[in-house]
């Protein structure tokens, strides 16, 4: 059948409506549906792979603040715990030590006491050291802080009076501040005054925030950057399917020899690869029913000619009657022929042409022997025989060297020799089949296997010129060859050449 190549065609205005007014859709104008511009934007694969990418790097940088976030404020709690407990203990250690001034033991000098360590210890910033002596304000850090503690008559009076050790925090116009006060006691037990560190930890807690907004930054240039290179590496992996599409657009306008570019071994490159081998296999199938229709038409249009040309020319006489029906009854038989061998020649390629199995060398030569006698009177020679067992099909290697054989009857008179032959070694196979006849030209021998190609000379075959064509077919089908070995006057020689056991064949043009 000739290729037939189905469009797409947008129903006209004036088309006629089915019953109630609806659309019918039918397998010959079904349409695709026609989507709005941002439906068709979002329904694009790289637009939902780039939005699912960029969305999981959104969520994993949030997540990455929200976590770092949450790991610096525990280390800057840490850290001010850790700041407040040394100021005490190097408080402490102070006052169970000597005064550096005079050696001798502080013996409960607080005022002294903290005269030396505020001369020893600078607080760090956004740090505070306040001191109470018998209840009253004594000396304070100079260090610079965003709020001044001692000015806080609560605060004061809170810690004035501590018998105890406190850590607390507390709210300040300049945010929270978190404390640690140790009271110095007295030989008596009573507090002789109270030592106190304080820590503006919202301005620590600046720093953190300053962290944050540079991690924070810098998710949203990773974000940014990687919303580009996963557009490009979208485009990158999709450029295959897009070759697909444009190459399956291709093929609905009858362009079957185009290929998609194959790069890699990944998802993509097997996907291009098994879409050029069905477009191979597409291609030598199509190729196949054109060639089938085109030698069909070419060969059979003469014997159609005949035979309507004498039926038309058929009179009432009997004699006439019965040799226009014999003429016509051997161009029919000749039609025939001609359509079992072009069927035999569009099968060869399909995977169930073959039916290989054990096959004995010797009993096949025997039996095609014993058939081919019986083509014509010729000195019948058995050159070899092989005591061997290939695997093959035996009635299409029947086929072939039966076709052979009446190829070399053809060309031969009677009593020529014809012999046949079979040789098994190295993995190889080879039947042969040769004759004493006029020999093939060596101008034509490149085109002997040509179909429909009838070689000149003093005994033209009788057949449609399909013969060799079909006895390389089989050969093909099973992974061999057909030789061809002639010299003008001295005869021909045509070897079958075929592997023991046939590999898997390609079909349909697969490489």
């Amino acid at each position: 059948m000739p290729m037939t190549t189905t469009t797409e065609a947008t129903t006209a205005a004036t088309t006629t409506e089915p019953p109630g007014g609806a659309e019918a859709d039918t397998p010959r104008t079904r349409r695709r549906p026609v989507l709005a511009p941002a439906r068709r934007f979002f329904a694009s694969f790289r637009v939902r792979v780039l939005a699912g990418y960029v969305g999981l790097l959104a969520v994993a940088t949030i997540l990455s603040v929200l976590i770092a976030r949450e790991a610096l404020e525990r280390r800057l709690d840490q850290r001010v715990d850790e700041a407040l407990v040394q100021e005490s203990r190097e408080l402490r250690q102070l006052a169970g030590g000597n005064d550096p001034e005079t050696g001798a033991r502080f013996a409960g000098n607080v005022e002294r006491i903290f005269e030396v360590f505020l001369e020893r210890n600078v607080p760090s910033r956004n740090e505070a050291f306040l001191t109470f002596v018998e209840g009253e304000p004594f000396l304070r850090s100079s260090q610079v802080v965003p709020y001044r503690l001692d000015q806080d008559s609560e605060l004061m009076a809170s810690w004035s009076s501590l018998e105890a050790s406190e850590r607390g925090a507390v709210d300040t116009p300049e945010g929270a501040v978190e404390y640690l006060a140790v009271p110095l006691l007295g030989a008596a037990g009573a507090t002789r005054g109270v030592f106190v560190a304080a820590i503006f930890r919202d301005r620590e807690s600046g720093e953190v925030g300053d962290a944050l907004r540079v991690a924070a930054g810098v998710g949203l240039g990773m974000l940014l950057v990687g919303s580009v290179l996963a557009w490009l590496l979208a485009d990158r992996v999709l450029r295959p399917v897009k070759a697909v599409t444009e190459t399956a657009r291709s093929i609905s306008g009858g362009d079957l020899s185009r290929r998609i570019p194959e790069s890699g071994h990944d998802e993509i490159g097997v996907l291009a690869q098994t879409f050029n081998e069905m477009l191979a296999r597409l291609e030598t199938a199509f190729d196949t029913q054109q060639r089938f229709v085109n030698d069909a038409g070419h060969e059979l249009r003469t014997p159609i000619t005949i035979v309507r040309g004498h039926l038309e020319l058929l009179d009432d006489d009997p004699a006439d009657r019965r040799a226009t029906l014999a003429l016509v009854m051997d161009e029919l038989d000749r039609m025939a022929r001609i359509v079992n061998d072009l069927l035999t020649l569009a099968k060869w390629e399909q995977p169930d042409f073959l039916a290989p199995a054990p096959l004995e060398v010797r009993a096949l030569i025997d039996d095609v022997l014993a058939k081919a006698s019986a083509l014509g009177p010729r000195n019948w020679q058995l050159d070899a025989y092989a005591d061997a067992t290939i695997v093959a099909d035996r009635q299409r290697i029947t086929q072939a060297l039966m076709q052979l054989a009446q190829n070399a009857v053809q060309h031969t008179e009677d009593g020529d020799e014809i012999g046949l032959g079979a040789f098994v070694g190295e993995g190889r196979a080879r039947f042969w089949v040769r004759d004493t006849g006029p020999g093939i030209p060596f101008d034509e021998q490149p085109k002997i296997f040509d179909r429909f190609y009838r070689a000149g000379g003093e005994r033209r075959s009788d057949g449609a010129g399909l013969g060799l064509s079909i006895v390389q077919a089989i050969a093909a089908a099973h992974g061999g060859s057909l030789e061809l070995s002639s010299v003008p006057g001295s005869g021909a020689t045509f070897t079958f050449v075929l592997p023991e056991t046939p590999a898997a064949q390609p079909r349909g043009g697969e490489e």
